[in-house]
């Protein structure tokens, strides 16, 4: 027999996953200001949007996975 897991625990297990996804975005957006400054317009703005889509999706899963169901 499978064991369920309660709200809780569920709750603290995706803690766990979208932790690394906001650390994710945060360490690829320090990246990209850090290549704007160093004279790597370009790349640092290619990095910044993809710093942006890592955190959209971190909040779209937070939305999806946590929605108040009435």
């Amino acid at each position: 027999m499978k064991k369920r897991l309660s709200q809780q625990e569920e709750f603290e297990i995706m803690k766990l996953v979208l932790d690394k996804f906001l650390w994710l975005g945060f360490g690829i957006l320090a990246f990209a200001l850090y290549s704007i400054l160093t004279d790597n317009v370009m790349g640092g703005i290619v990095m910044l949007v993809s710093g942006i889509v890592v955190l959209v999706l971190f909040m779209a899963l937070i939305i999806k996975e946590y929605e108040i169901k009435k």
